[in-house]
């Protein structure tokens, strides 16, 4: 498998994202393909194959970068060389099979529809992302996680397909529960694209448990959580700044006193465990579901573990082709509409 990686994209490009290609790369046997500014990417890489060579790492030169505050269509357009474009070329041009990126998140999704196109039957592609269940057993896909902030009843129940087949092939979850967020489980809850969403999913053959309440998102509620690109990426964001705050207080209430700080000693591990099971990195950043081609989507922030975790995610996900999944599922459901 060849993986291209948007080597300049991210808080932390290209420094973190070189490291972790290399972590990568020291593990797996496909191809990574560095993508941006071929002086500053070899002269980073330079640094570790004087340890060892790299021979299943390359460079293509991209000539210009995307920053995070540009906007991502009229920059997609008007910065045909930057490093998400070029990558998304190389997905779509056959040298590569997959593209991972930290940068501009609205600039990748543009790259990813304008150069590699979309499945037939999509209307809209989607950001799955993982959210973590309490106790640590297990998760759940959130679609869309904000690639869309204004949808349409049909956008959401194929948000509701595409992430069940994810869920299916990618996790090995035979029958994936699908629950759709609302501000109550009711069948009647919601405004008009929840209550329109609701009587879609009811008659689509997927396992559609009904709505479900924010509240009981971290508890595992459902498999595949659907909403909105706006309403996912506020759930994203809220969970993930709790989290973070609540360890964060129990650090501080550790250190309160010789008490509190004998007992944090004790409970070093627990904490660290709990850490872990809310670290998105392990999991291999978020896919773009929708497009022909995996595209995957890793924090801004992302440092050398998270991109060695993507790469790493990417290329055990060769062994079935997704694009064909999702294209047969809407296939599928296209020919039972027919035949009704």
């Amino acid at each position: 498998m060849r993986i291209a990686i948007d080597a300049m994209g991210g808080d932390n490009a290209p420094f973190e994202i070189v490291k972790g290609a290399v972590l990568a790369a020291r593990e797996l046997d496909d191809e990574i393909i560095l993508v941006g500014g071929e002086p500053v990417l070899r002269a980073e890489l330079a640094r570790y194959e004087a340890d060892k060579p790299l021979p299943n790492i390359s460079i293509v030169h991209a000539s210009e970068v995307i920053g995070g505050d540009e906007h991502p269509v009229q920059a997609v357009r008007h910065k045909k060389d930057s490093s998400v474009v070029v990558a998304a070329d190389l997905v779509r041009d056959g040298k590569a099979d997959a593209l991972i990126s930290a940068g501009n998140t609205g600039a990748l999704m543009a790259s990813a529809l304008f150069h590699i196109g979309r499945i037939e039957g999509v209307e809209r592609p989607a950001i799955v992302a993982p959210i973590p269940n309490l106790g640590g057993e297990g998760f759940s896909l959130l679609v869309d996680a904000g690639a869309n902030a204004e949808c349409r009843p049909s956008h959401l129940e194929c948000f509701a397909k595409m992430g069940s087949v994810y869920m299916k092939r990618a996790y090995g979850v035979s029958s994936p529960r699908i629950g759709l967020i609302n501000n109550g489980t009711e069948e009647g809850k919601g405004g008009a694209l929840q209550k329109e969403t609701y009587e879609l999913l009811k008659v689509s053959g997927l396992n559609f448990i009904g709505n479900v309440e924010a509240r009981d998102i971290p508890k595992g509620a459902a498999d595949v959580l659907v909403c909105d690109g706006f309403t996912g990426n506020i759930i994203l964001k809220l969970i993930e700044g709790t989290t973070w705050s609540l360890l964060k207080q129990i650090k501080n209430v550790m250190k309160k006193n010789p008490k509190t700080m004998l007992g944090g000693a004790m409970l070093k591990g627990d904490i660290q465990e709990l850490r872990d099971q809310f670290d998105y990195s392990k999991y291999g950043g978020s896919p773009i579901l929708g497009v022909k081609g995996l595209v995957i989507k890793i924090h801004g922030s992302s440092n050398c573990n998270t991109v060695s975790t993507a790469v790493i995610r990417a290329a055990s996900m060769s062994e079935y082709d997704m694009v064909s999944e999702i294209e047969g599922a809407l296939r599928s459901e296209d020919e039972l509409s027919v035949e009704s």
